[in-house]
């Protein structure tokens, strides 16, 4: 299930530029049952290797703004040290209800922020700022990719075809290289502190990786918006089970001892 579950997620990754951390954490948390902590571990690493493969496209074609990416950098990487130091506490002290709230949001904020791209993308009307104002722009979204591993594509995209006059191509390109560094870094920074569910990464890489390439090649062929477009609605949909099921937490969790005491 795992390696299907992956080469789903990369796959419409590749179709639809989708973020790999919106899709990734919360089918991890609902359908694989892992703690919030080690499905965002596992989502950021699992995402870097994904973009790894795409990002050197861009690259080759010239469609990364080396400029603007530096700006970004600076905003979203020590914001995500902040997010990811967050999460760990929350996790130290089993906070489970705040985790899945916030996660949930982010994924709900992310795929409307990618629905509101897609429908309306020839009526959003670019003012550009100095780019020294960037790190200040996109420093919550580094704070959510390292708290939840959710947010950089969809929300780093709008952000940029808002506040610069980058072309389409452009802002893809430098989008994802964006989402990259937060990945590594974030990543890194998990990895570190509760180490990597190797077992169930290397499931979803197996069918991850080939996933990506096909999903990049069909793209050409398929009608990619249209995918988003259904894609976003089910994560919406997806982000409201995780909220709403920290909500419903509290009330199962004084029924734990009991399960505990029959399991002996």
């Amino acid at each position: 299930m795992e390696i299907l579950a992956g080469f789903i997620i990369a796959l419409a990754i590749g179709l639809t530029g989708v973020g790999a951390g919106s899709i990734t954490a919360p089918i991890l948390i609902l359908f694989f049952h892992q703690s919030a902590s080690d499905a965002v571990t596992t989502a950021l690493v699992f995402g870097t290797v994904v973009k790894l493969v795409a990002t050197p496209i861009y690259f080759a074609r010239g469609h990364i703004n080396f400029r603007v990416l530096k700006f970004m950098a600076l905003g979203g990487l020590p914001a995500t040290v902040i997010g990811s130091l967050l999460l760990s506490q929350f996790d130290k002290k089993a906070m489970t209800q705040p985790i899945l709230l916030i996660v949930g949001i982010t994924v709900i904020i992310s795929a409307a922020g990618t629905l509101w791209r897609s429908l309306y993308r020839d009526g959003i009307a670019s003012k550009p700022v100095d780019v020294k104002w960037l790190p200040w722009i996109v420093a919550p979204i580094g704070f959510e990719v390292g708290f939840s591993s959710a947010g950089a594509g969809a929300l780093g995209s709008v952000a940029l075809m808002r506040f610069t006059s980058l072309l389409p191509a452009e802002i893809v390109g430098t989008d994802l290289a964006f989402g990259l560094l937060l990945s590594i870094f974030a990543g890194g920074i998990h990895a570190g502190m509760n180490g990597v569910p190797f077992q169930i990464l290397g499931q979803l890489l197996i069918g991850g990786i080939p996933a990506v390439i096909l999903g990049t090649q069909l793209a050409k062929v398929l009608a990619p918006r249209k995918m988003r477009l259904a894609l976003c609605v089910w994560l919406i949909y997806i982000g409201g089970n995780l909220a709403w099921r920290s909500l419903e937490t509290p009330a199962k969790s004084p029924a734990k001892p009991a399960l505990a005491t029959t399991a002996r």
